[in-house]
């Protein structure tokens, strides 16, 4: 007979093999060895085990686990809406949001600590071929339907290969071993590995892509059904692209009072536009190194440690580390990430900070990033979620991003009520985040559902950011990259807001800020339905 428990064990071995290495930057044993299988019959078995999964989960008693059972439900579903993308084939950049560019990116900072995962890392390696030339495969064949690329993003990745493949220390060859696993390691790489990807780049130079005026997925075979069904996995809620446009709009008219109150304060002038020119054009307000950007980002993840006890009653008992992020990566990488640590602590959690052209990138954003991806943000929420010894293993590091990254958003937020940013020009940082998140809305739902051009969504952005140009046009490829995966951010923040806000109201005085944050991260990673959920019964407890 089925058990929540055992069904969620179920499902995190699927999404597992779905996704090794994700599986492996938790720590999760049993996958160190293996790479996606893109085979369209292997996803196809995937999906209906997922299928019968969620069946089944549905069919328990309503006393079994309901939290559990629900986030089974929902990950179980969100698999399915996954493949059903196909986004394999058509997926192609200079990032870890590609199949090879994520290959590239992960691999190299996952270093083994033992002879079993030296052995793990050298049959990883040896199937790099094999799952090159099926991502290959699979991505003539989209072409051929008529899931094609787009091109620049196309030019993007033959030029993130290029660096890989001209790179005098590869990237593959960073983990460390005894000598055996060396030899053995730097023989595949030169034997196996690099000739893979060069024959990938063959490949992908001879697909044709989109042009930039038809870079959303409406442009694409039932392209708007994916856009929907992608916009509902990321946030887990069931706002359309149309209702999650509109609040984008909303959101950004609002943050224009913000504006107008710290531009007269920080430059004497309450016009947004004005604010935003200065925000881009001050060179004082711009890194002059790398040790610079890194150094602060450091500062700011050490100030948020020191305050958190005082608005968590659980805080992690690892640090986390800062690190710029790898130069062969940097240019196709977001402007920072969080990599988790191990479950089993060989490996710290690391916030990743971007210094690529770092004279063109702005100080004032790094403290809200620090924030987010750092401390209180991601770390707090993915190492305490992975400490819930007492939870399924799915309930700790399930990928429910809504959740993940509305936390991370709520954290630059709550770093103001915690006092943590340095001046008013570091609050600017962090309603430049918020324009950012609430323009991933507009923009997001503008490429993929409206028809934006990609010209279209980066002029929006220069309008209604000050973000600079060079991020802008970054972000926007992101969006380009990961359909849906944006929306998450801001819809995350405002359900969080929201409970919050309610507990707030039917609590009165013995709303504790350091209780509302403990149960919103004791549960591990929650589809926002069930975090409401979850919020109102421990609001009912204290009655």
């Amino acid at each position: 007979m089925d058990t929540t428990a055992a069904l969620a064990d179920e499902l995190l071995d699927l999404m597992s093999r779905l996704s090794p290495l994700g599986a492996t930057i938790y720590g999760l044993p049993g996958y160190d060895h293996l790479l996606a299988d893109h085979r369209p019959e292997t996803e196809e078995t995937t999906r209906a085990a997922a299928v019968r999964i969620a069946e089944r989960a549905r069919a328990l008693p309503d006393d079994d686990d309901p939290v559990t059972r629900a986030v089974v439900v929902q990950q179980a579903e969100s698999t399915v809406d996954l493949i059903d993308a196909r986004s394999v084939e058509y997926t192609i950049t200079d990032s870890f949001f590609a199949p090879a560019g994520e290959l590239l990116s992960v691999l190299p900072i996952v270093a083994p600590a033992d002879e079993e995962q030296e052995r793990a890392y050298l049959s990883r390696l040896a199937t790099v071929p094999a799952f090159l030339r099926t991502v290959a495969e699979r991505q003539v064949a989209g072409s051929a339907a008529g899931r094609t690329p787009v091109q620049h993003l196309v030019a993007a990745a033959l030029a993130h290969l290029d660096r890989y493949l001209a790179a005098e220390e590869d990237p593959f060859a960073r983990p460390q071993g005894g000598a055996g696993f060396t030899a053995e390691r730097d023989r595949l790489i030169a034997g196996q590995v690099r000739p893979a990807f060069a024959a990938y780049r063959d490949v992908v130079a001879g697909l044709s892509g989109r042009p930039t005026d038809q870079v959303g997925l409406c442009w694409l075979p039932e392209g708007e059904a994916v856009y929907a069904a992608l916009a509902r996995a990321q946030t887990t809620t069931t706002r359309s692209p149309k209702e999650l446009h509109e609040t984008g709009l909303a959101i950004m008219a609002e943050l224009a009072e913000e504006y107008a109150e710290l531009g007269e304060r920080v430059f004497g002038t309450r016009d947004t536009a004005a604010v935003f020119e200065r925000m881009r054009e001050d060179p004082a307000l711009r890194w002059r190194s790398e040790d610079e950007l890194i150094s602060a980002a450091r500062e700011a993840v050490t100030r948020a440690e020191e305050a958190a006890p005082r608005w968590f009653g659980r805080v992690p008992e690892r640090r986390c580390e800062v690190e710029p992020v790898p130069a062969v990566d940097a240019p196709g990488a977001p402007t920072a990430f969080y990599a988790p640590p191990s479950m089993d602590g060989t490996r710290l959690g690391t916030y990743y900070a971007n210094t690529h052209r770092v004279e063109e990138r702005f100080r004032y954003q790094a403290e809200a990033i620090a924030f987010h991806e750092a401390v209180p943000g991601h770390h707090f929420q993915i190492v305490l979620a992975q400490e819930l010894a007492d939870l399924p293993m799915l309930r700790r590091v399930a990928t429910v991003t809504g959740y993940l990254e509305g936390w991370g958003l709520y954290c630059e937020r709550l770093a103001d009520e915690m006092g943590l940013y340095s001046d008013d020009v570091a609050r600017l940082g962090m309603l430049a985040m918020d324009s950012m998140r609430a323009g991933r809305l507009v923009v997001d739902t503008g490429l993929h559902a409206h028809g934006w051009s990609r010209e279209r969504a980066i002029a929006y952005l220069r309008e209604n950011t000050p973000l600079a140009q060079v991020e802008i046009e970054s972000e926007v490829d992101r969006y380009i990259a990961a359909p849906g995966q944006a929306l998450a951010y801001m819809v995350g923040r405002l359900e969080i807001q929201r409970v919050r806000a309610e507990a707030e109201r039917a609590l009165g005085d013995r709303f504790d800020i350091r209780a509302f944050h403990d149960v919103v991260l004791g549960g591990g990673p929650l589809p926002l339905a069930v975090l409401d959920e979850v919020v109102r019964t421990w609001v009912a407890a204290q009655a």
